[in-house]
């Protein structure tokens, strides 16, 4: 296996990471983030549920600055602007997901303690206000994949590195996921609207296909990069074998 290959396996492990663990982890923190005020007032026995969500929201960080440093040196052959945008807005990403994981972290402390001094109701609206901190971070972290599409995907279109069709998906979907970010904060849509879901859906698909076709195929073999990476790595293995022989 050629570092290349490696580099494409690695790319695409992190990318099917991300659904391993964002989607049991939306789940998980569902008791602390549906209803806060049950929570704070009686939600002991979710605690640990919702704290391994948020360990599992963390491995999301951890896939996503993978995925920025991963791809990093692939795409500096294509544009450098493009590994350095790339890498940064993945960097933005797993900041402002940490901000929403501290935040129901300190939702799970705030109701042990209020539980423990008999003043549950009376720190309902802090709880409150802390799950709407997650909310946000959560709407704007994760929904940076617009931008991670626009660079990313323009470096594997141009490098031909997948089928085309794979990364115009993310350049065709990233504006729709855009202006709904935009208006989100505006208050004309939300999360779990319509538009939520037709915004969503092709960078599902892109980022699912991505992690898929990467993991089990690789950088296309006809690539002008890979085609590089082989002339660079002949001239080594012949040497080799010519002192082998």
């Amino acid at each position: 296996m050629t570092s290349f290959r490696k580099t494409a396996l690695v790319c695409g492990l992190l990318y099917l990471l991300t659904f391993i663990g964002s989607i049991p982890a939306a789940l998980l923190v569902g008791p602390a983030v549906d209803n806060p005020t049950a929570y704070i007032t009686g939600g002991g026995g979710s605690d640990r549920q919702v704290a391994l969500g948020l360990v599992l929201e963390l491995v999301n960080v951890a896939t996503a600055i993978g995925c920025g440093i991963a791809f990093f040196s692939v795409i500096r052959r294509v544009h450098e602007s493009l590994a350095i945008g790339y890498v940064a807005t993945r960097l933005f990403e797993g900041a402002t997901i940490t901000i929403g994981v501290i935040s129901l972290l300190a939702v799970i402390t705030l109701r042990q303690q209020a539980a423990a001094t008999g003043t549950s109701e009376a720190v309902v609206p802090v709880a409150n206000a802390l799950v709407d901190i997650r909310n946000w971070a959560m709407t704007i972290g994760p929904n940076m994949a617009p931008f991670n599409a626009l660079m990313l995907g323009t470096a594997l279109y141009r490098a031909r590195l997948v089928p085309r069709a794979i990364p115009a998906l993310g350049l065709i979907g990233a504006p729709i996921m855009i202006s709904f970010v935009i208006f989100t904060i505006l208050g004309l849509t939300g999360v779990g609207t319509l538009y939520h879901a037709i915004a969503v859906m092709p960078f599902f698909i892109w980022e699912l296909v991505l992690g898929l076709w990467l993991t089990f195929k690789g950088f296309s073999k006809s690539s002008p990069l890979a085609t590089s990476e082989q002339t660079r790595v002949a001239p080594s293995g012949a040497v080799a074998q010519a002192g082998v022989a």
